[in-house]
């Protein structure tokens, strides 16, 4: 398994694995903002439309998990922060094939999500995630700090029930937080 930052071309190659990754998620029942069922068409269109130019713009920087050549996992780091927040990162859209889960694909991208952090001199980095959710525990191991939760935030990819969201952070550079203090 390797772990790349995608270029615009890692990205058109990949499209079609991206699309996958993002329906079998929806479809499994992560809360990643959409509903299933999740169509190719619907997913195609979030890819190119809302991440592509974010990506080309240095907004966000997207993170492939290759297996074989192939993305079976994704993570994306948004630095398109506003002026007052110059300091922090928020990641977006975690998520791992579920034929792929449960061999360290999350953990390493979340370290190549924060070493990329780092290069770009922010040292806070927030998320939210799905109370209860598989994710919370994860992020919990990985160092993530809960903030507060947040009742009613979603509704469920896969019923008409609303969800909790948890909202989380770490401090990459304690001494820097510290220092802003």
């Amino acid at each position: 398994m390797k772990i790349i930052r995608a270029t615009l071309e890692a990205f058109d190659e990949q499209l079609d694995q991206l699309v996958e990754i993002l329906q079998q998620t929806v479809n499994n029942g992560a809360a990643v903002g959409f509903i299933a069922p999740l169509s190719a068409e619907r997913a195609r269109q979030f890819w190119q439309e809302s991440i592509r130019p974010a990506v080309a713009s240095g907004d966000r920087a997207l993170f492939l998990a290759l297996e074989e050549g192939r993305a079976v996992g994704t993570a994306q780091l948004i630095l398109g922060m506003p002026d007052n927040q110059p300091h922090r990162g928020e990641v977006s859209k975690m998520m791992v094939h579920p034929d792929h889960r449960r061999k360290g694909i999350a953990h390493h991208l979340i370290a190549r999500l924060e070493e990329e952090a780092r290069a770009h001199h922010r040292w806070q980095i927030t998320l939210d995630t799905r109370t209860g959710g598989g994710a919370e525990p994860f992020y919990h191991r990985m160092g993530y700090k809960v903030a507060g939760i947040i009742p009613n935030f979603g509704k469920n990819a896969t019923d008409d029930a609303f969800h909790a969201t948890t909202y989380m952070y770490k401090t990459l550079d304690e001494r820097r937080c510290q220092q802003a203090g």
